[in-house]
């Protein structure tokens, strides 16, 4: 008799659950309003398979933020830092209090374990519960940390460092130069270990796991090209180029179908430009792209940094905007 594991089963739920997506053009626009006076949701995660929550955004002031439906709104759910105040903090856009408040900028779900991983850019990679809170720190002492992944089946969580020499309050300084220092890491819940998997990557991103967790792959926004890192099979542990040429690629998310993914690219963002066109992209495994989506009318010359297929739905995240996008048929 075959006994399946949770998060085996939560793959193979997820299989029964995957219906045939007819993929359009997504010209209906809605949004989800942050609160007042808040800016900057990088991220639009979900937690659940059939009756799912949120979704869950990481904000500028250092919070985690769970949508409750549009008569409540966005409400607090975690935070990174053990030093914030909602005093100090709440609604602050100065990159200055970074520090002290946090910076979440990525998020993934371990549906088996329901635990939330966090990307913070000063506080590195943490986790928090169900019922959220101040987030536990797993590993620190990063300079810009910007994405993370779990691997559903082994528990193995992926993040980037952007780089060794910058943070993100550098980012928006005058003359500022991009460096290829960044790092692609895996976390092993197990052994609490950290291991540099790829280095010398060219700026941050989000990574993501394959649904059959055969590879991750690895974003590089200012090296504009992405990579597929191998984690079986007879190439493990190797990486491939899977898309070159794809300006300033931020994260990458698991699309509705089986063996696609989405892309959240800004074109002009760097090498900086006069104008900055805001698209998502849609490609499968072997790289071939299958459709593209402009959100340059509602995100009009700005960064995205996010697009998130939830049932039939594109959620579009920023890190310029008060508001989280809604794209449907």
């Amino acid at each position: 008799m075959v006994t399946l594991t949770p998060s085996l089963l939560y793959v193979f739920v997820v299989f029964l659950c995957m219906a045939v997506v007819i993929s359009g053009q997504y010209a209906k626009f809605s949004k989800l309003d942050l609160p007042q006076g808040v800016t900057g949701p990088e991220s639009a995660a979900f937690r659940g398979i059939i009756f799912t929550e949120g979704p869950f955004t990481t904000v500028t002031d250092g919070r985690i933020l769970k949508w409750q439906g549009p008569n409540v709104g966005f409400v607090d759910f975690a935070y990174t830092s053990p030093k914030r105040t909602k005093q100090f903090c709440d609604a602050t856009t100065d990159p200055d209090k970074g520090p002290i408040c946090g910076r979440p900028m990525a998020l993934s779900f371990q549906p088996a374990t329901r635990l939330l991983y966090i990307a913070d850019a000063y506080f590195g990679l943490l986790v928090v519960g169900p019922n959220g809170g101040l987030a536990t720190q797993l590993a620190g002492g990063f300079k810009f940390a910007t994405g993370v992944d779990v691997d559903l089946l082994t528990g193995n969580v992926y993040f980037i460092d952007a780089s060794l020499t910058y943070d993100i309050r550098n980012t928006t300084q005058p003359g500022f130069m991009p460096d290829s220092t960044g790092r692609f890491l895996r976390y092993n819940p197990l052994t609490r270990q950290v291991s540099v998997l790829l280095s010398g990557l060219s700026g941050g991103g989000g990574p993501t796991v394959s649904q059959d967790g055969r590879f991750v792959l690895v974003p590089e926004l200012t090296g504009n090209r992405i990579s597929k890192y191998w984690l079986v099979g007879p190439r493990a542990n190797q990486a491939e180029l899977l898309l070159g040429n794809v300006r300033n690629p931020n994260k990458i998310k698991r699309a509705g179908r089986f063996g696609e993914f989405w892309v959240a690219l800004s074109l002009g963002f760097r090498p900086p430009t006069p104008l900055i066109t805001p698209q998502g992209v849609r490609f499968n495994s072997d790289g071939v792209v299958l459709q593209t989506v402009s959100f340059a009318t509602q995100f009009f010359n700005k960064t995205i940094s996010l697009v998130q297929e939830q049932n039939g739905k594109l959620y579009v995240g920023s890190r310029e905007t008060n508001f989280i996008g809604v794209y449907s048929n």
